[in-house]
């Protein structure tokens, strides 16, 4: 261990503790101190592993330092600290705490040198995670944390059983490039890929977010599935299965959102959209694809927070989360309407914000490698996104039809977070230096080549042509979406009952058949066998031994003769 390295994480949690502990301006003081602290303290992580323990008879690394890890933790402590801003003053302190320790598991996570302890931090992220939903304080979302924990906790369980195969296999609990080639690794993949909101297990996802409160949703957007994100680059870099499973995921969060009526449910679809994109880029495998991932996975943190925060402020005005509810609110909440505009625009990799500088690394990364179609599926993805993300979230929250709805604009605090993600987004557009900086490996790449910058214009104003052309067709409703959570949800529920009810149906079948025989033929049967019948009652020894004499008699003549 290096003297004077304190883990980041242990900061975080400790400021959640604390959070708990104090009262008015020191918990406020500790509410902004602790992720800036945490966020130094990332920052004096060298590369290398710096922290060792023993464990159940291994060497765990606690600590281990590289550049992708620092990035991801950079921006999770950044995530902390804005999330901490918009938050504070309408939060409870118990979802403020679990929000900070959920933070301090995802840096946890960021730092782990071997399974073991990645597992721990996996495990507390899940945990923590839980009790954010369930902060959102309705039946609801109730409902919907129980569901999020059964997914997580079985998602941990599968992760678990491939960490203790490689384990026991190798010897080793080192984090490390790994190959989707046996039992073992696959477990680890797929408990992986639970995290980070694959289809047909990304329901939870969709299901659990919009449930929390508004300012739960915008912790819950940043943390659990881009820590899958970097599991993934640590330990299954140029898998090919992750190109198909990303593209999946691309299509999939895009027709689910296009289908959907509440606004914080399309932002969830659209995570899962986002996500895939990163998954791609993992498994491309590439120095520029890895860049391409973590540089998207950052610039995701800030505009779907920034995104989420835009809708958050909206439903805590309003009270409202249906589209078919809303419009024309930026009449009288200009703030908010603009930093979600500009959300919007950095989602849909808008030239000048940053999801154009980001995501383009990963397209670029596909044409390098000779990866036409997945080149062109990406492309025809960024239209998808325009038409879910960048135009239909604000057009059907903040303009449209006029709902009537008058609120005020975001609260300061709510305000002030906004606009420094909103700040982010297009400085990080137009100079993403500083992000190329904090990348893992050195580049040279300019986002904005002429052809570049047409080719994706044409195509994000094309796709908005086609938004309002078929507005009618776009227009909400009070509908629901079947995802495949309908199967757990639904499918087996009902399964459950007809086992119980057949199980009822027999019992009711076994007693009528005794009833039958006790009334029937048999009676005579039970009659005898009863306590007061000539085999159920108490016999003399005398006549007992009679009979055993008789019946020894009768097997014995019945012996010889056979």
């Amino acid at each position: 261990m290096i003297d004077g390295v304190i883990p980041p994480a242990f900061v975080l949690l400790a400021g959640a503790a604390l959070i708990g502990l104090t009262r008015g301006h020191v918990r406020t003081a500790v509410l902004f101190a602790a992720p800036l602290a945490a966020l130094w303290a990332v920052w004096q992580i060298p590369d290398g592993v710096v922290v060792t323990a023993q464990f159940l008879g291994y060497e765990i690394q606690p600590v281990e330092g590289s550049p992708v890890r620092r990035l991801f933790a950079t921006i999770f402590s950044l995530m902390a600290a804005t999330g901490g801003l918009y938050a504070f003053r309408q939060a409870k302190w118990y979802e403020l705490a679990a929000g900070y320790a959920y933070a301090a598991s995802a840096v946890g996570v960021s730092f782990a040198g071997d399974l073991i302890t990645l597992f721990l931090y996996w495990e507390l992220m899940a945990i923590f995670s839980t009790v954010v939903v369930w902060c959102g304080g309705t039946p609801e979302a109730r409902a919907a944390g129980i569901r999020y924990a059964i997914m997580h906790l079985l998602g941990g369980v599968i992760l678990k059983v491939g960490i203790e195969g490689v384990v026991v296999h190798t010897g080793s609990v080192e984090v490390q490039p790994l190959l989707a080639a046996n039992f073992d690794t696959w477990m680890i993949l797929i408990g992986i890929l639970i995290n980070a909101a694959a289809p047909p297990v990304s329901a939870w996802l969709a299901d659990a977010y919009p449930s929390s409160s508004p300012t739960g949703s915008v912790f819950l957007s940043a943390f659990t599935t881009k820590s899958a994100v970097l599991a993934l680059i640590l330990l299954f870099p140029g898998e090919p299965v992750l190109i198909w499973v990303g593209l999946y995921m691309i299509f999939y969060g895009i027709i689910y959102a296009l289908l959907e009526n509440d606004a914080r449910r399309i932002l969830a679809y659209s995570i899962v959209n986002q996500v895939g994109f990163m998954v791609v880029a993992v498994g491309i495998g590439t120095e520029l694809a890895i860049n391409g991932a973590a540089a998207h996975a950052f610039a995701h943190i800030v505009y779907k927070a920034l995104l989420f925060m835009s809708a958050g402020v909206v439903i805590y005005r309003t009270g409202m989360t249906r589209c078919s509810d809303l419009g024309g609110l930026f009449r009288t909440m200009p703030l908010t309407m603009v930093c979600g505009v500009i959300g919007a625009l950095a989602i849909s990799s808008f030239p000048l914000t940053s999801g154009f500088t980001t995501k383009t690394l990963i397209s670029v990364a596909a044409e390098q490698q000779g990866l036409a179609t997945v080149y062109f599926l990406l492309a025809a993805a960024s239209a998808g996104v325009f038409l879910h993300a960048g135009i239909k979230f604000p057009w059907f929250v903040f303009f449209q039809k006029d709902s009537g709805l008058r609120p005020k604009d975001a609260p300061w605090n709510m305000g002030a977070a906004m606009v420094f993600f909103a700040f982010l987004c297009i400085f990080l557009g137009v100079y993403p230096q500083p992000l190329w900086a904090l990348l893992p490996y050195p580049m040279e790449y300019s986002a904005y080549e002429p052809g570049k910058v047409l080719f994706y214009l044409q195509l994000l104003l094309f796709s908005g042509l086609a938004f309002f052309l078929f507005l009618p067709l776009m227009k909400r409703t009070l509908t629901i979406s079947l995802d495949m959570d309908w199967f757990w949800r639904v499918v087996l529920f009902r399964l459950g009952n007809a086992v119980l009810n057949l199980g009822v149906a027999l019992r009711e079948a076994m007693e009528a058949t005794v009833e039958r025989v006790q009334q029937g033929p048999g009676a005579r049967l039970v009659q005898l066998l009863d306590s007061s019948g000539a085999l159920g009652r108490t016999w003399q020894i005398g006549t007992t031994a009679l009979w055993i004499a008789v019946l020894l008699t009768v097997y014995v003549f019945l012996y010889y003769i056979d």
